[in-house]
């Protein structure tokens, strides 16, 4: 007697997978699903439309605001009028720094190209803190951002924010930090629960620009 043989064939790329178990059938699927190249081109491309869809809202929305008379003709009050918020500390980042800026006059830098160096703590000099987080120089906001991280490491110069590290992640290290400005992607994978990290390697293989290392304990 023959046992029948499961298929499965890659929406995507149109691979057929096939092996007599299918639970390790659904193994090879899991991991053709990170690995495929046709999905990782899909996702670039959905993440450059929405940073283009998200550049020219913000652009939109900074048109200047005019004085608004009120009905008697006198100036509105200040109350009436609102406020820009800056995130923006005045004080200069240090290596004590608890909140490094992410806002800043460094906007006359271009995106990097992967992969992220792995010899970065022997090379580059701590430039603060994030929430806690390490943060490695040279540090230049909003344009240089540097690599993030002590454990699991993400270079924000050259990260492209397609997300495949968040979705791959089992035990949710990341989620998505706002980083307006930055010339590869206005925004990243911050590894806040870094320490909840169990060096499955999921993320770093999956990384398109390859912009993420693991540092296993």
């Amino acid at each position: 007697m023959t046992a029948a043989v499961t298929e499965y064939v890659c929406e995507d790329c149109g691979s057929l997978l096939t092996h007599l178990n299918p639970t390790t059938l659904q193994s090879i699927i899991e991991v053709h699903s990170q690995l495929c190249p046709v999905k990782r081109q899909k996702i670039l491309a959905a993440v450059e439309a929405e940073k283009t869809k998200r550049v020219a809202a913000t652009r939109a929305s900074n048109v200047p605001v005019q004085a608004v008379q009120t009905a008697a003709g006198a100036p509105p009050s200040a109350a009436s009028i609102p406020q820009q918020v800056s995130t923006q500390s005045n004080a200069p980042a240090s290596m004590d720094s608890s909140n490094l800026p992410l806002t800043g006059t460094g906007t006359n830098h271009t995106a990097a190209e992967g992969p992220i160096d792995v010899g970065f703590k022997s090379s580059r000099q701590p430039a603060g803190k994030f929430q806690g987080i390490q943060v490695w120089g040279p540090y230049d906001a909003p344009g240089q951002l540097g690599i993030w991280g002590t454990d699991v490491c993400v270079d924000f110069d050259i990260c492209v924010s397609d997300g495949a590290c968040i979705d791959a992640c089992p035990v949710n290290v990341y989620e998505w930090l706002d980083t307006p400005g930055h010339p590869a992607s206005e925004r990243k994978p911050f590894m806040i629960r870094e320490k909840d990290c169990i060096f499955c390697l999921a993320c770093e293989n999956v990384c398109p620009p390859q912009a993420i290392k693991i540092f296993k304990k």
